[in-house]
């Protein structure tokens, strides 16, 4: 019996010892299929990688940008043609717009060589001309428009400091000298600005000129009696020249009207005269046709519809019109 027992003992342990060792060579079988699942996967990834850094080495510029490279945030080098280019993978694209820009400076108070105050409102016309200096020492637009404006105001007020107001604001085109002024501060300031910031500024231009509201009752006034005084002087050389013309209308008149009248005279004097040639024929010819004529005619002038006339028996004229004919 005890020995029965012992052999059922290690009868029991084989069973138990085989399923172990087949359970270890299971596990080391799937430990050692693991690394070569990932081997295949291993190209797929290298070109993935290929492609990621063949892309970074590539960029394209556009016409209307300038192209900073910088490596580990040192700039490299600039690109300023349009097109396909190629640069390292680790290095970084920084993109500027070279385009013209307009700022507007806010309006600012000046004053001119004759101690006359101005409000003045401007435009800066300007661009990126150097895109190292200007990430150097600007970095963007709105930092470099801040610089632009400290340059451009120190330079309208030493401009207009040595100008007087009459050399901007004039009725005389000869005295105004702003446009010359404003061209030698568009290449004053620009000379600055390409040497501290790499911008290029292309012009200067004034866009509305005023006076401070203190000084503008005062100049208003100024002008007003400057323009009565040029109003009065040319009505009075009008006036003159009105009474000029007048006085030799009024001589030539006097003239005509003589000479009409000395002309008139003749004319009626010969009338006269030859009337009374006319009428000594026709009397002599026959005196009681033409008494008779003479008589008709006057009463023709005195005598109309309108007319009341009261005469006597023995009236000339009663017996003309009661008998026709004229008497002895």
């Amino acid at each position: 019996m005890h020995q029965h027992a012992h052999d059922h003992h290690h009868h029991d342990d084989h069973p138990h010892d085989h399923d172990h060792d087949h359970d270890h060579d299971h596990h080391d079988h799937d430990h050692h299929s693991g690394p070569g699942g990932y081997d295949r996967y291993r190209p797929l990834v290298l070109l993935l990688i290929a492609l990621f850094l063949l892309y970074r080495s590539f960029l394209t510029v556009r016409e209307t940008e300038f192209v900073l490279l910088t490596r580990f945030g040192q700039p490299v080098y600039t690109i300023t043609t349009a097109g396909l280019h190629f640069k390292w993978f680790f290095d970084s694209a920084n993109v500027f717009d070279r385009r013209l820009r307009i700022y507007n400076p806010r309006p600012s108070e000046f004053l001119t060589r004759d101690k006359k105050n101005l409000v003045i409102e401007s435009y800066v016309a300007w661009k990126i001309e150097n895109p190292q200096r200007f990430v150097e020492t600007v970095g963007d637009p709105v930092a470099a428009e801040m610089r632009l404006h400290d340059i451009v105001w120190s330079g309208l007020a030493a401009q207009l400091g040595n100008h007087d107001l009459e050399a901007i604001l004039s009725p005389n085109p000869e005295a105004v000298k702003s446009g010359q002024m404003l061209d030698n501060l568009a290449a004053l300031t620009g000379r600055a600005a390409l040497t501290q910031y790499g911008i290029q500024v292309v012009d200067v231009r004034i866009k509305r000129l005023n006076l401070p509201e203190q000084n503008k009752q005062s100049v208003f006034a100024r002008m007003r009696a400057e323009r009565e005084r040029i109003a009065r002087q040319y009505r009075a050389e009008g006036e003159e020249q009105a009474l000029s013309i007048r006085a030799d209308a009024d001589r030539q008149k006097e003239e005509i009207l003589s000479a009409a009248y000395k002309d008139a005279e003749k004319i009626k004097g010969e009338g006269d005269a030859e009337s009374t040639r006319t009428y000594s024929q026709a009397y002599s010819r026959n005196p009681r046709f033409y008494k008779l004529l003479r008589t008709l005619e006057s009463y023709k002038k005195i005598l109309d519809e309108k007319t009341t006339a009261i005469l006597s028996s023995d009236s000339e004229l009663l017996k003309v019109l009661m008998r026709g004919e004229n008497a002895q």
